[in-house]
């Protein structure tokens, strides 16, 4: 049975899980978000992620390489949760092997890679998504409302900040830290909001200047392996302050301090600031149009986008207020939504909010940025996907992708 089969709708569609780690719980999601969809196959190149799997989905093949599971045909679609660097790889022998593809973000850790990946799906024809399951959160949902009401006007100016509170334990104490397992955090962790910064301005990066540096993990000498391991087995809120962490990974080059600036295809001006040491860990967005602007108090349920659009002094109260919802902490909603969507394109073919030439433009604003902030913060400038690339994913993706210069939106 194919994927592509419309048969497959009534059939069901047999799903395999590639790399059973911290993100694998996502799979929990595969026979709600779809009827009939179930985890068919766990794909783990190490006996503990092959033991976790099993453990999770006893009636699921067990395999130890992507290249057993397309030999033993056990899987219609994949979700490919493996460490970024194999992200390429993977991605590219599934979709030639007609293997529907839920690439984790980020899409690649190279411009070169991730269009590599879209390249091999135009040709193809096999379905891809990438998992920016951020776009489905309620408080980018709230915040695209206010734009498309025009409580703010035209989109001029955005602004994140990003206090990655938790990243001594998420990102320092495994393969994240390794820059050559994940180029950059502008990668890893930025993508979701590089990916919205352009969701919500309407357009993509074209320019980019990086600063950034390690200022405090890479003074810890206290370094451990930790294979086997995943970040629950380590995580606490107790691991405070930074400077007190212990058994950080073996290498540790990729930077705890990330700021980028960007000028989009439309003349959009954005900034976004990352820091993995403070101690409270939730994204501000400030987004300025030409009536007013709005911000965002939290990014999960319980907070509140705030706007203000009336000429007045200073005030913590909005002129506007909206209330986010969703889960109080987290993004399992989202989650389901994004695989919701992954499920439905794969099956009818239905368009998708989230486009895989948008990760695209995520991991090229990202990588030239890490580029520019290790050359003495020289800009970058962003090289435009092929067309024949671009026309593919336009006919798949529910918002049309901004233009380009010189182009028009298919």
């Amino acid at each position: 049975m194919s994927a592509s089969d419309p048969a497959s709708a009534e059939q069901g569609i047999r799903v395999a899980v590639v790399g059973y780690g911290a993100r694998s719980p996502i799979a929990a999601h595969v026979p709600n978000a779809r009827p009939g969809a179930y985890v068919s196959a766990v794909v783990d190149t190490t006996p503990a992620g092959r033991e976790r799997g099993r453990a999770a989905h006893p009636e699921a093949a067990v395999h130890a390489s992507v290249d057993e599971l397309v030999a033993a045909g056990t899987a219609d679609a994949a979700l490919v949760l493996t460490p970024d660097d194999t992200h390429e790889e993977i991605a590219v022998a599934l979709l030639r092997a007609g293997v529907a593809v839920y690439l984790e973000k980020p899409l690649a850790i190279t411009v070169e890679g991730a269009d590599h990946v879209l390249a091999t799906a135009a040709e193809t024809g096999t379905p891809l998504y990438v998992g920016h399951n951020f776009r489905h959160s309620g408080v980018v949902r709230t915040m695209r409302g206010v734009i498309e009401r025009g409580e703010i006007g035209e989109v001029r100016a955005v602004w994140v900040r990003h206090f990655v509170g938790n990243g001594g334990d998420y990102y320092f104490k495994d393969w994240h830290a390794d820059r050559s397992r994940t180029n950059t955090l502008l990668l890893q962790k930025a993508s979701h909001d590089i990916d919205v910064v352009h969701y919500l301005a309407s357009g993509y990066t074209r320019r980019v200047v990086g600063m950034g540096d390690l200022m405090i993990y890479g003074g810890i000498e206290d370094r451990r392996d930790r294979t086997g391991e995943t970040m629950p087995d380590w995580f606490s809120f107790d691991n405070w302050p930074p400077a007190s962490q212990t058994g950080l990974n073996p290498v540790v080059d990729v930077e705890d301090v990330s700021m980028m600036l960007m000028r989009l295809d439309n003349g959009v001006q954005a900034s976004y600031q990352q820091c993995h040491f403070t101690p409270d860990y939730w994204r501000n967005y400030t987004v300025i149009g030409t009536e007013g602007r709005l911000e965002n108090v939290g990014d999960t349920g319980g907070g509140v986008v705030k706007v203000w659009n009336r000429r007045h002094e200073w005030q913590v109260a909005g002129d506007v207020e909206h209330p986010i919802d969703g889960v109080a902490s987290g993004h399992a909603d989202a989650d389901l939504l994004t695989m919701t969507e992954f499920l439905d394109h794969v099956l009818d073919g239905a368009p998708t909010v989230v486009s895989p030439v948008a990760a695209r433009e995520a991991v090229a604003a990202g990588a030239l940025a890490a580029e520019s902030l290790r050359d003495g913060s020289r800009p970058r400038d962003v090289p435009d996907l092929p067309e024949h690339v671009l026309a593919h994913f336009a006919r798949r993706t529910a918002v049309p992708a901004p233009p380009a210069p010189g182009r028009t939106t298919p």
